[in-house]
């Protein structure tokens, strides 16, 4: 599916540092941790705790966030409707990344078990 170029841009200019505090708040007013939070972030990027508060400290964005990523190898897994868009169908990689990344966190918050948040 194609994104307008405007909202891709908008994504990759966007920092990590701020939209952190909205993936905590939202998943702990759903009852879960943000220790659970950084074991998704981690699965996803291959960034473990330390690593990601070093790029929220120097308030990286999405673009640079995500080049410095490692993707897990099954994230292509990650699939369904995240902001109106298929995951699996969004052309950009950038936006697609970010996209999984929001996926994932809605399902921590909406309860689904880690395994299979993770894909395990």
């Amino acid at each position: 599916m194609r994104s307008s170029e405007t909202q891709d841009q908008r994504i990759a200019r966007m920092t990590f540092s701020s939209v952190y505090p909205m993936y905590v708040a939202k998943v702990e007013k759903k009852g879960r941790t943000e220790e659970e939070l950084y074991q998704v972030i981690e699965w996803l990027t291959g960034f473990d705790k330390k690593k990601l508060n070093e790029l929220i400290d120097e308030k990286v964005t999405f673009e640079t966030f995500f080049q410095r990523a490692s993707l897990n190898p099954n994230a292509h897994l990650i699939t369904g409707l995240i902001c109106g868009y298929r995951v699996e169908e969004i052309e950009n990689p950038l936006t697609q990344k970010a996209r999984y990344l929001d996926k994932l966190i809605d399902e921590l918050a909406k309860g689904r078990k880690m395994e299979k948040i993770l894909r395990g």
